[in-house]
Parts: structure tokens; C-alpha cells; sequence
């Protein structure tokens, strides 16, 4: 036994107990204890007992993702600050800083892999105990918590004429072609399921700002290079880890669609949509009350309405803004341009001005050439 072995000893002992306990349990509930359709749901009850109890990372790392996205602007004046200085002392007082600003604000950039971490030791244990079936069935040993007669019960067992611990590449005793084509059906399930999963982080959850961020492009080609890794390394799995894994992941984006649904990422585009149902239904949007919300409507239609209320202008506003003179303005009398008074006859190569009216120019006219007959006279 080498120290890989040691370190996996426990995580094996757990799947194996965990295993034989849902194993015992459907078949108590009436199933074949020799189908393989039995053990697949003992599997399955493995996944599901995993997930549960890696929730709390799970909740770790949403908060710890949207921790990261709120840094992002700070972390962009970091890398602004000390762009172009790659000698020691700069890098060591960048990560200085970067580590005190994760401290700061209390994010983990790691504790977005915690739930893939968490589930890594039971993956490899539950590796180990698939491909030790055939060996200790062939020895008519057991597998820690798993008898004899529950490791010759697992190796008779198939799904649609595959072995359960038989891989894309040793397809076993059984069927070969069944094997090869349920195996690369799961090999492929589970990268596409894998991809969904990291996908829906990534686009509909994530704030317009963060998406502008050098983090967000290297995490964009994150979700692309692990789905690659397990479909080239997907042909060593054995068919039963191959049905953990895709469950995990189905599992995975079940949680996130609730996650993302019902408490989105601020300024995301699920809060976006969030806030479009609750609209729907009359609530106001999320994190606020409907007096705030009530009392932001009426201020927004404040502003428009002090926006279309047009000003009255004088013509000399109006020729400074090229603007062509349409008459009076009905409103602001004080603009109003006062008519010019009208010309009077031509007397003595003098314009005379006085009333429009016939009477006034008769009268004016009368006077003053009273007053010329009187000095001609005199």
C-alpha cells in the first residue's frame, strides 16, 4: 500500500459504507439484489448524499464569487498602479496588496473550486473501489464495508449489458459494443452537463463590470479547458464513476438554477430578469421596499415632466440659437415685442411719426403747417 492509498484509505471505507447502506436499502423496497439498476441507484444515492453535505461550500463559494466581483474595479486600479514593473520587489507588493484587499473584504479567490475540490478524495475513492471489483471478485474477497457476496453481486451486474466497472477503453466481460456506447454516451453527458454548469456562473450571474475584467476572461477560458480534460480522460472512468459524475453535475446545475433565479448577482442580468418578474406581479425590485420604489417612480416622472416643459424665449434668444421667429409666444408677456410706431408722411425730407390712424396724421399734418404759414408770413 503506497501513501496515495493511505491518504484515500478513509474516503474509500465511506463509499463503500455508503454504498452497502442504499444498497441494502432498495433491496429491502423489493429490487433484484444482483441488478445492475440496483447499484446504479445505490450510486446515485452516493451523489445526492455528497451533494447535500457540500452545500455549505457551495453557499461559500457564491458568496465568495460575488465577493470578487465587487473588487474587481479596486483590483483593476491595482493592476493599473503597478502595470509594467515586473521586477521582484513591485510583484511581491502587488500580491502584498492583493492579498490585503481579499482580506479586507473577506473572499477566497480558491473557494470558487471548493465544491470540485470537496468531491475529488470520494471521486478517486470511489475509482479505487470500482476497479478493485474485479480482482476481489476473482479472489472471492470483499472491499472494506462491501462482502464477498456484495462485490460478486456488483460485478454480475450491468446496465443495458455493460459492467459497471468497465471503461470505454476495457470494456470487460460483458457486451463490448453496449459498453463502448454507453461509455462514451457518459463520457459525453457528463462534459456537456460539466460545461452547463460552469456556463451558467459565468454569463447570466455575473455583473456587466465584472464581465469587463481581465479575472472574467480567465475564467471564461477555465470553463472551456475542464470539460476538455474529463472528455480526454473520460475513457479511463469506469462506467459507474462516469454515472456519479454526471449526476453531480445535473445536481450542480439544479442548485444554480435556484441560486440564480431567486438571489442573482447585483447588476447581473438574472437580477435583471428577477426584477422583470416581480414587476410582473407588482413588487418592487429586489432590496428595496415599495414606498422606495413608489417614491424613485415618482421622482423619475418628476425629472421627465421638468424636462418636456418648454421655456419661453425672446427673439434675441432665439436668433442667438438659430431659431426662425414664429410671432408672439403665448406665454411670458415680458418677452412679447412691443410694435414699432408707424412712419407719418414725408414733410420737408423729414419722416413724421405719430398714430396709425387717419385722424392723428390730420391733425399732426394741420399743425405743423399752421405753424409754416406763420413764420413765412411774419
Amino acid at each position: 500500500m503506497n501513501i496515495f492509498d493511505i491518504i484515500l484509505w478513509p474516503f474509500k471505507w465511506v463509499v463503500s459504507a455508503v454504498l452497502w447502506l442504499f444498497h441494502e436499502l432498495f433491496t429491502l423496497i423489493g429490487l433484484d439484489a444482483a441488478s445492475g439498476w440496483t447499484w446504479v441507484l445505490a450510486i446515485v444515492g452516493l451523489t445526492l448524499v455528497m451533494r447535500t453535505l457540500t452545500i455549505p461550500l457551495f453557499l461559500r463559494q457564491i458568496r465568495s464569487m460575488r465577493g470578487m466581483q465587487e473588487i474587481q474595479p479596486q483590483m483593476a486600479k491595482l493592476q493599473a498602479k503597478y502595470k509594467g514593473k515586473k521586477d521582484q520587489v513591485s510583484r511581491q507588493a502587488m500580491a502584498q496588496e492583493q492579498m490585503a484587499l481579499y482580506k479586507e473584504h473577506g473572499v477566497n479567490p480558491l473557494a470558487s473550486c471548493l465544491p470540485i475540490i470537496a468531491q475529488m478524495p470520494i471521486f478517486f475513492g470511489l475509482f479505487q473501489v470500482l476497479n478493485g471489483v474485479t480482482g476481489a471478485a476473482e479472489r472471492d474477497e470483499g472491499i472494506l464495508v462491501l462482502s464477498s457476496d456484495k462485490i460478486h453481486q456488483f460485478y454480475d451486474g450491468t446496465l443495458f449489458g455493460a459492467p459497471l466497472f468497465s471503461t470505454l477503453r476495457s470494456p470487460g466481460d460483458g457486451n463490448h459494443t453496449a459498453t463502448i456506447i454507453i461509455a462514451a454516451l457518459l463520457v459525453v453527458a457528463m462534459t456537456v452537463t460539466m460545461f452547463i454548469s460552469q456556463k451558467q456562473l459565468a454569463s447570466k450571474n455575473v455583473s456587466e463590470a465584472t464581465k469587463n475584467s481581465p479575472m472574467y476572461r480567465q475564467q471564461q477560458m477555465i470553463i472551456y479547458i475542464f470539460p476538455i480534460i474529463f472528455l480526454i480522460t473520460g475513457i479511463n472512468f469506469p462506467i459507474g464513476v462516469l454515472i456519479y459524475w454526471t449526476v453531480s453535475n445535473l445536481w450542480s446545475m439544479g442548485q444554480q438554477y435556484w441560486v440564480i433565479r431567486n438571489n442573482p448577482t447585483p447588476g447581473s442580468q438574472a437580477e435583471r430578469e428577477l426584477n422583470e418578474r416581480r414587476e410582473a406581479k407588482g413588487l418592487p425590485p429586489v432590496g428595496k421596499t415599495k414606498e422606495e420604489h413608489q417614491a424613485e417612480i415618482e421622482e423619475a416622472r418628476a425629472k421627465a415632466a421638468a424636462g418636456q416643459r418648454q421655456q419661453p424665449m425672446s427673439k434675441k434668444r432665439q436668433k442667438t440659437k438659430g431659431i426662425k421667429d414664429q410671432g408672439p409666444l403665448e406665454t411670458g408677456q415680458d418677452d412679447v415685442q412691443q410694435p414699432e410706431k408707424a412712419q407719418g408722411p414725408v414733410i420737408n425730407g423729414e419722416p413724421t411719426t405719430g398714430s396709425s390712424s387717419p385722424v392723428s396724421k390730420g391733425s399732426s399734418g394741420g399743425k405743423k403747417s399752421g405753424k409754416g404759414k406763420g413764420k413765412s408770413g411774419s
